[in-house]
């Protein structure tokens, strides 16, 4: 949880800024987090980060695009050195609030003293949501339901979202499993259309947050219309394949008490979305999905405390990098070295 003191202070970044650009992760936690703050402040453009597990220098860009006064970085545990030297030449002020433990590499470089960061995981075990902590400091009612779309789509079930029930009984219904919800309500529906949308062409990710700025309830998301026509195209389009590959999966898994270690390619990387859904459906298997592309090799893990043993799976491995939180896991390699992998994987897990 943020402290008073912690909540205070970004708000007045939040006002100092007049034409702030925020890096969000590409997921519904980045996305709701962003949405918090830029509906709070009523400034500022919003850019998706796409790269894992860095915001790279590439992305600095946008900073002169933009012409931004200020930069808020939302639910990335990484930020490349090129990235914070471009911002301290020109000296822009930056905000950073994550919610993932640090990984070593940014331990030993440490956070640079010029930018402000906030992150209670460095103080507490308890992993909370961008998204909750962005709500935290925005506290604004009419958003409650963008704040329970960011929570549960991070395996969260914040206490307001008892107030969500309350003032949308449609929409909810009653769990502690944040899956569940995510799965099996309409809020949770929602919730999958953001995600599915965020995974559109440039222009209309950009034309589908400036829609969501605007948006008075979640309703309107629902409704095929002409404002949301080309978002339920594209994720009627994402959800025929994405229901294949599930299928496909869930036919593989069939073959291993403990794993599933399922592969697939093609120009749609949803690797993680699958892997979520698959350890929903298969709670007592290790989750592995595995997204193809060229050489690369973008890697879902989800399991119980596997965060330890995928990161000891990859050593020895040339390249490859990995991080996340205790039950779920990215990774990325070179293909070549997927069966090595996937053998240190079988093994530790026999181990431990």
């Amino acid at each position: 949880m943020l402290t008073q003191e912690q909540i205070k202070e970004i708000k007045e970044h939040l006002e100092k800024a007049q034409n702030p650009v925020f890096y969000f992760d590409n997921d519904q936690d980045g996305l709701c987090s962003f949405l918090l703050l830029q509906r709070y402040c009523g400034k500022g453009k919003g850019v998706p980060i796409k790269t894992f597990p860095s915001l790279d220098e590439g992305y600095f860009r946008k900073v002169n695009e933009l012409n931004a006064d200020y930069i808020f970085i939302l639910d990335k545990p990484v930020v490349s050195e090129e990235f914070f030297k471009r911002a301290e030449e020109i000296n822009i002020p930056i905000v950073w609030i994550d919610h993932h433990p640090l990984n070593e590499n940014c331990k030993k470089r440490k956070i640079p003293s010029f930018v402000n960061y906030y992150n209670p995981f460095l103080k507490s075990e308890k992993n909370l949501p961008t998204t909750y902590l962005c709500y935290n400091v925005t506290k604004r009612k009419e958003d409650l339901w963008i704040a329970v779309i960011g929570c549960i789509s991070d395996k969260f079930v914040p206490e307001f979202y008892e107030e969500f029930i309350e003032k949308y009984p449609d929409l909810a219904i009653k769990s502690d499993n944040a899956f569940e919800i995510f799965y099996s309500s309409e809020i949770g529906r929602i919730a999958r259309i953001l995600g599915f949308g965020l995974k559109d062409r440039t222009t209309n990710v950009i034309n589908m947050l400036r829609f969501l700025i605007k948006v008075r309830s979640p309703y309107e998301i629902l409704e095929e219309n002409s404002k949301t026509y080309t978002i339920h195209k594209r994720v009627n389009e994402i959800n025929r394949r994405y229901q294949k590959l599930i299928k496909r999966a869930l036919e593989e898994s069939k073959k291993s008490e403990k794993l599933l270690f399922f592969k697939y390619s093609g120009n749609l990387s949803i690797s993680s979305d699958l892997a979520n859904e698959l350890s929903y459906r298969l709670p007592d298997k290790v989750i592995v999905v595995v997204y193809i592309s060229g050489i690369k090799a973008n890697i879902s893990v989800r399991g119980k405390k596997i965060k330890n043993i995928v990161l000891k799976s990859l050593e020895g491995i040339e390249g490859a990098t990995g991080g996340g939180h205790e039950d779920a896991v990215g990774a990325q390699m070179e293909i070549k070295y997927l069966e090595k992998f996937k053998s240190n994987l079988l093994e530790n897990l026999r181990n431990r």
